[in-house]
């Protein structure tokens, strides 16, 4: 059954980005399923045949890298995981490109850290390269790059860093493939809990139906699923998570079927620059509001003004990003700062007209200007 929802969201989508759980790719031996990822390839070939771009964001280096060095867990000390990383990711980018291949494509490797996207220049390159690959018709295959990265670089799962591919990217359709039909109102393995078709809000309530149950392979689960859809929806892009076992999944997704969980944008799609400071650099410091200066910035659209903060927290230069909470410290938005911390302390709760007895020259009269601010809740 068509839902005409979901064929307009298609309809709209200029650039489908594909994140492909681990446990989708691997077989019970804990090889690669050469098979499924054979599936995949003559998918995104129909999906090239209507004009899109395909992005490929592709756990299950990790997971093939077990069974190649014939290990039955997956490791706990990271010099054992990245070892597993580098062996398995070989042989899983080779899989995907003989499988583009029977179809007249290329594949091309893109192996990501999270500082490649927290430091603007390299974002911009990576955002470079994805388009130019776009222009020889190669299918980009992204996945993090474990062989180097540690725990202050890492994303955390490739859910995450696939909504930060597709914020890089022109009108994106996120398609979370993993091995149960979308989110449900009780445990999927229970024949009575009732699948979410569509969900035009993902707040708290939703969040309490994943059960947060870590897959045997993977390093993620359905809160960390539900985590990455509110980062996406919030910054105006839609989201489907459905079973990537299906061999015709994107098939069905881009036909418009009633297919795994629809969760739907909040509000238009904002500018990339937006995006990126909402949901890629890492705060450094936090300013606090009053209920009214909450109002204005949230709900008017108005720049942060000095006037409006109650309190500043943490140490940050000018031109950093931070985060902007509301009267109970909750973060609802980000912004790159105008001034640094200790500059910032001393105009709490002052007027613009006296700025420059307090600081001297003043160049700027807001904290944060709107046009570098994003609000994120």
């Amino acid at each position: 059954m068509k839902d005409l929802v979901r064929q307009e969201v298609v309809a709209q989508a200029r650039t489908i980005v594909v994140k492909v759980g681990t446990n989708v790719l691997s077989r019970e031996d804990d090889h690669l399923d050469v098979e499924r990822i054979s599936a995949l390839a003559d998918q995104i070939h129909r999906i090239r045949e209507t004009g899109r771009r395909v992005v490929v964001v592709s756990s299950g280096a990790v997971g093939a890298g077990l069974g190649l060095l014939g290990l039955s867990e997956r490791p706990k000390d990271l010099p054992h995981l990245q070892a597993a990383a580098a062996t398995g990711q070989a042989s899983l980018i080779r899989s995907y490109d003989d499988a583009l291949k029977r179809h007249g494509y290329q594949a091309a490797q893109m192996l990501l850290t999270a500082n490649d996207f927290r430091n603007r220049d390299r974002y911009l390159n990576v955002r470079n390269t994805l388009n130019t690959l776009f222009e020889y018709g190669v299918v980009p295959i992204i996945n993090e790059n474990d062989t180097v990265s540690v725990k202050e670089v890492k994303f955390g799962d490739n859910d995450q860093l696939a909504v930060m591919v597709s914020n890089l990217l022109e009108r994106p359709l996120l398609v979370i493939l993993s091995v149960v039909d979308g989110l449900f109102d009780g445990d999927p393995r229970d024949p009575a809990s009732k699948r979410f078709s569509l969900i035009d809000h993902c707040d708290e309530s939703m969040m309490s139906y994943a059960l947060n149950i870590r897959s045997s392979r993977g390093t993620g689960g359905m809160l960390s699923k539900l985590q990455s859809v509110r980062m996406a929806t919030a910054v105006g892009e839609c989201v489907v998570i459905a079973n990537g076992t299906d061999s015709q999944v994107l098939d069905r997704v881009l036909a418009g079927e009633d297919v795994g969980t629809l969760f739907t944008a909040k509000g238009q799609l904002i500018p990339a620059w937006k995006r990126w400071i909402g949901f890629t650099v890492k705060p450094r410091g936090s300013l606090q509001l009053d209920a009214g200066a909450v109002r204005a910035v949230e709900h008017n659209g108005k720049s942060l003004l000095p006037i409006g903060i109650a309190s500043v927290q943490g140490s940050f230069q000018r031109g950093e990003l931070v985060s902007i909470c509301d009267v109970d410290g909750k973060e609802f938005a980000r912004g790159l700062t105008n001034y640094d911390a200790s500059s910032v302390s001393k105009i709490v709760r002052k007027r613009t007209d006296e700025l420059e007895n307090i600081l001297g020259e003043v160049s700027y009269t807001e904290v944060i200007h709107r046009d570098n601010l994003c609000v994120v809740r």
